[in-house]
């Protein structure tokens, strides 16, 4: 098979006869148990390192009173953050430990490493008695390190896990995440500093401005950066994957230097900036969202088409496919008429779908990662066992 053309070979053949037999075909967007678990093992002794190291700092700052209170408080943007960025990978959700490993790389190993750069920076600047330290520290100095330990975050995803990584609607919710993540660390220390220098005052004030007014400072700083691998990932010149990607990381930086800047000149200042660029830049950020998760239903249509054309799938399962509210739909007629079985089977269907017909548009555009048509073919078989599953499927 080329990369350009859909095999014709009609799936049909005994699928009357398994129609009562729940298939034991595995989804194939999920990876090996064993892969997992090295992941996980590895993964987790650096999150738990970084933990330890956290705590040590903000324990050598705060009570652990404090800690409790703004780790509490920090966590109330989040009920904002997560599910919106959780909101645009509907149609192609990444996996859940790429997710988690996404948030716990934000709060944790990119926290920790931009502590321990930016103290150490600050300090230099003032042994070389830099005209006014913080200042620069805060719009040059910290832009670079915590943008590019974010980033390095996405970076890390693209690179080891290739098939994850589908374009640009992953690259910002992987980026979202984890600027969310360095977000709840980071509000928790400012947080209870401002408690322990001013009070239940400063802690009000500095929940309004970090915690409601501008919660999706992290997370829309590193989404660029999370634009510009997505961005890469449909390239196919290299030259055009690094210029992407650099691209994405020095805006990220540049907003972020932009947003500090702000936050210094006073709270006159700052309510400026906040109206004049901030509120409509991130309106400007939602509007893109939505745009892009309508273009990625778009996408599946487009590429799923050509299998239906050549019988893997019916056009109305296409369309079914490329809108969100009848996927819902469908996965609820699964459980009325299948059960939980059935359920499963139409989850696997449509997660099986969505990467097939990502992957498809990389083969098309020569971008695909090695093995990629033989990833094609188990993807359509997955399809084909599944949707034996729930078409016709008995109730129970």
């Amino acid at each position: 098979m080329t990369s350009g053309d859909v095999t014709t070979q009609h799936p049909g053949g005994g699928a009357g006869n398994q129609a009562q037999q729940w298939s034991p075909v595995r989804n194939p967007t999920r990876r090996p148990l064993l892969r997992t678990a090295l992941t996980i093992g590895i993964a987790a002794s650096v999150f738990l390192v970084c933990l330890l190291i956290l705590l040590g700092i903000l324990g050598e700052r705060l009570s652990s009173q404090t800690i409790v209170t703004s780790a509490l408080m920090a966590i109330i943007p989040l009920l904002i953050i997560v599910p919106t960025f959780l909101w645009l990978d509907r149609y192609e959700a990444e996996p859940v430990r790429y997710q988690l490993f996404s948030f716990l790389w934000g709060a944790l190993v990119a926290v920790v490493g931009a502590f321990f750069l930016n103290t150490f920076g600050l300090k230099l600047l003032v042994e070389a008695s830099w005209t006014d330290p913080l200042q620069t520290g805060a719009v040059y100095l910290a832009p670079v390190t915590e943008e590019t330990l974010k980033g390095l975050g996405i970076l890390l995803i693209y690179q080891l896990r290739r098939r994850e990584f589908d374009g640009i609607v992953d690259g910002i919710v992987y980026a979202g995440l984890i600027g969310a993540g360095f977000a709840f660390s980071e509000n928790i220390l400012y947080l209870g500093q401002a408690y322990n220098e001013y009070g239940n005052e400063g802690l009000t004030s500095t929940f309004l401005v970090r915690g409601l007014m501008g919660p999706f400072g992290h997370p829309l700083f590193t989404s660029l950066t999370g634009v510009g691998i997505g961005i890469a990932v449909s390239a196919r010149r290299p030259l055009v994957r690094v210029l992407a990607v650099l691209a994405g990381w020095v805006c990220a930086m540049i907003l972020h230097g932009l947003w500090n800047l702000s936050a210094l000149a006073g709270m006159d200042g700052f309510f400026e900036a906040y109206v004049t660029y901030q509120v409509p830049l991130f309106l400007a950020f939602v509007a893109f969202l939505f745009w892009l998760r309508r273009r990625e239903g778009r996408l599946i249509g487009r590429y799923l088409s050509p299998y239906a054309d050549a019988g893997w799938l019916t056009h109305a399962e296409v369309t079914m496919l490329s809108q969100l509210r009848l996927r819902r739909a469908a996965r609820a007629w699964a459980r009325r008429t299948g059960g939980r079985a059935a359920k499963r089977s139409m989850d696997a269907f449509q997660d099986s779908a969505s990467d097939l017909a990502l992957l498809r548009s990389r083969l098309v555009h020569g971008t695909a990662e090695d093995g990629a048509s033989e990833r094609e073919m188990v993807l359509l078989e997955a399809i084909t066992a599944h949707r034996r599953d729930f078409v016709g499927s008995p109730v129970t």
